[in-house]
């Protein structure tokens, strides 16, 4: 049975999380769940936290206090947040799943470093969808890539903090990879202050917020004559969630490592 704390268990995500693990109580059962520590909500019953009634697990304003209750943490509070989660985590030998976005470069190095003592699970998006498309931009980029204009355009709710997303990054990551280009040489964040023809071995962002979307991504590559569209459209945030905690379960007797999505799910 794989114990599982979640940390920012009051947040939208964190919530979606409490029920997920509880879906899987024949294999996973939770034993933390962990708020601010100057929240109001310290000592309520998780499971009445989400309407599932008393589980019997409080929340705790402590990571250090639920030490010795968990197997596993699942992390998608924010950056600065999560390297404290981390540095907690990897003394006391816990192993993470991490959807983190908006990591800063120092921040992955961090993240690298803790997974030699460690196994985390680090993903932009744990849909299974999504990474089954990252599978497909892959193919896609050496079939097309040299003859195709890219574009990633992605949208997500008002309140998300990081543009692009975490996911079109990634997206784009994987397609600069697969051509053998550096991202951060050939992205393009916004046409408005261009002019000319675009230059071919570019990959363009385009990002919009607004409203409650949760998350949509199409990637569009445009030749002479023919269109190729691939795009996924989440309308719920439980899927995050149920890939979040497939990746818990996967994690279980895993070596250190620095895993992703591609792994759990068997995509290499």
């Amino acid at each position: 049975m794989r114990r599982i704390a979640v940390i920012g268990a009051a947040g939208r995500m964190g919530k979606k999380l409490i029920k997920e693990v509880h879906q899987r109580s024949l294999v996973s059962r939770l034993t933390a769940a962990i708020i601010r520590p100057d929240s109001t909500l310290i000592g309520m019953d998780a499971g009445e936290l989400v309407s599932l009634g008393r589980i019997g697990i409080l929340l705790s304003g402590s990571l250090e206090h639920v030490a010795n209750e968990f197997d596993v943490l699942i992390d998608f509070t924010l950056p600065d947040v999560m390297i404290k989660n981390l540095i907690f985590c990897r003394k006391a030998g816990k192993a993470m799943v991490i959807g983190t976005t908006g990591l800063s470069q120092d921040q992955k190095h961090l993240l690298v470093e803790a997974s030699t003592d460690i196994p985390i699970v680090f993903a932009a998006n744990f849909s299974v969808g999504v990474n089954l498309s990252l599978k497909l931009l892959d193919l896609a980029a050496h079939v097309l890539g040299d003859e195709a204009d890219i574009e990633i355009i992605e949208t997500h709710h008002r309140h998300k903090l990081d543009m692009p997303s975490g996911t079109a990054l990634r997206m784009g990551e994987t397609i600069a990879d697969a051509l053998g280009r550096d991202l951060s040489k050939v992205a393009v964040y916004g046409h408005e202050s261009r002019t000319g023809t675009r230059a071919r071995e570019t990959i363009g962002f385009a990002v919009v917020r607004g409203g409650d979307v949760i998350g949509d991504h199409t990637v569009l590559f445009a030749t002479e004559g023919e269109r190729l569209e691939i795009t996924h459209k989440a309308s719920s945030r439980m899927t995050f969630a149920s890939g979040a905690v497939r990746a818990a379960l996967w994690l279980e007797s895993r070596k250190p490592g620095l895993y992703d999505m591609s792994n759990v799910l068997d995509l290499h």
